[in-house]
């Protein structure tokens, strides 16, 4: 078995492990905390390839009190991840998210403003009148409502908090190894599982007290390793880069009734979509979806912005969500059937704005034997178990 002066192996290094690692040794200086990332370049990480932002228009409990904790943390991320009077700089721009409804949509954001501001979330719902007169560039032929955030939602560089959030982690005393983990040492005693150490590519076998499943996409893999069976796949979606002669002044990340989505980067706009379900193949190619721009995102937003007629691609990327297919939810913590394998995994689009709170959260759990300053068990992969999904209904 395992001994309590064993460090905690996290296996992944992108902006979840990382999140985790910083919170053990802040937490806990001292904590022998080891991170196993098989790709230090983040090439086909999901942290270097987001969008990046964070909202608080989601439309469960526990959603909107992780954003909270993670705006907070966002805004002072500089002085929270400063190494040696360095200050990062992630650039966050809290230009808010606007989500764009027809009457069938309606009443799904009147529900989910009530429950926002009963969280304290500074979110106001517009009239077609009142959206007229605020982004006077938008077309509201169809639209019926808006919801949009006035603070505490945008946008902001992912890699770069990722990079922080890691420097930070190793200034704490946190050891990053370039290597792949492969496998998992198991003991069962009681029908419980135990891990009793990491195995690597390399050969080498590193014995810890808990270890971490922060895989991202590949997730799933490494829950298999202990006989668990867990629903996360990675999903291909694809960000375009756009210009455009029209000015949005004041443009908030616009989700459309269409489900594209368009926010600001720089002098251009970057936007995306969720691809038909037919089409969404797991883990399909990171190739760019380009003819989707032609087909589907330009003629979409020239109708929703006129101004948007000469709109041209610059560019493009493609990246995986870790999606969680049971319901689109993370899943956060221990399994019953292993005492020291922790999960965090399916953030499905939001593990950047999710890993202070998810971070914190499990550094807690392993630390102290319980969550402390956010209570995260309604995301336990018990509720797959159960056939419980938490359901979202603002996924984008």
């Amino acid at each position: 078995m395992t001994s309590p002066h064993q460090p905690i192996v996290i296996i992944g290094g992108g902006v979840i492990g990382s999140a985790i690692a910083y919170f053990l040794t802040f937490q806990q200086p001292g904590c022998d905390v080891i991170v196993v990332e098989r790709d230090p370049t983040y090439a086909r990480a999901s942290s270097a390839l987001s969008a990046s932002s964070i909202r608080q228009q989601f439309s469960t409990d526990i959603n909107i009190r992780i954003s909270a904790y993670g705006i907070g943390f966002l805004r002072n991320a500089g002085s929270l991840l400063a190494c040696g009077g360095d200050a990062p700089d992630i650039g966050l721009h809290e230009g808010g998210y606007l989500y764009l409804a027809t009457h069938a949509g309606a009443a799904t954001l009147r529900e989910n403003h009530a429950l926002q501001r009963q969280h304290g979330a500074d979110v106001a719902l517009l009239s077609p009148a009142q959206l007229a007169e605020r982004f006077p560039w938008l077309a509201l032929q169809d639209v019926a409502l808006g919801s949009l955030g006035l603070s505490g939602e945008g946008w902001f560089d992912g890699y770069l908090l990722l990079t922080a959030l890691r420097k930070k982690a190793q200034s704490q005393g946190v050891r990053y190894v370039a290597d792949e983990a492969v496998g998992l040492d198991t003991v069962a005693s009681d029908g419980v599982l135990h891990v009793n150490a990491v195995r690597l590519q390399s050969g080498a076998v590193l014995p810890g007290r808990y270890a971490v499943n922060a895989g991202g996409p590949w997730a799933a893999a490494i829950a298999g390793w202990a006989g668990i069976d867990l629903p996360v796949v990675g999903k291909r979606r694809t960000v375009f880069h756009m210009a455009s002669p029209a000015a949005l002044p004041g443009c908030p990340l616009v989700i459309d009734t269409s489900g594209i989505w368009l926010r600001p980067e720089g002098q251009g706009y970057l936007c995306g979509f969720a691809p038909s379900p037919e089409s969404d193949a797991d883990f399909a190619p990171l190739e760019p979806e380009y003819a989707a721009f032609e087909d589907r995102i330009w003629p979409t937003l020239a109708g929703r912005i006129p101004g948007f007629e000469a709109l041209r691609m610059q560019g493009a990327w493609a990246g995986y969500y870790e999606m969680n297919t049971f319901d689109h939810n993370a899943i956060v913590g221990l399994h019953p059937a292993c005492d020291n394998l922790v999960f965090a995994n399916g953030f499905s689009g939001h593990g950047l704005q999710q890993c202070p709170a998810v971070g914190r959260g499990l550094a807690e759990l392993m630390l102290t034997g319980r969550y402390q300053t956010l209570d995260l068990s309604p995301l336990s992969i018990e509720r797959i178990g159960r056939n419980a999904p938490l359901l979202e209904k603002n996924v984008i």
